[in-house]
């Protein structure tokens, strides 16, 4: 893998990560300041953070064996 392909990586699971961390803060306003009267938003944005979570996972998992592949 050569010098692009892995800062092409890298650059994805940094935005994969930015992306859950908003869908995470997404949550915890809703649970802070919204609840009990914006229940009804709770399962699809619970839904929408962990598919956030899951690429992320998948996008360091990737960046990690191109690393020791690498390496």
């Amino acid at each position: 893998m050569d010098e692009a392909e892995l800062k092409a990586l890298t650059k994805a699971a940094k935005k994969a990560k930015r992306i859950a961390s908003e869908k995470a803060m997404e949550l915890h306003d809703l649970v802070e300041d919204r609840l009990p009267a914006g229940y009804e938003d709770l399962p699809a944005l619970a839904e929408e953070t962990y598919a956030a979570c899951e690429a992320w996972a998948a996008a360091e998992a990737n960046l990690k064996q191109a690393e020791v592949k690498g390496a």
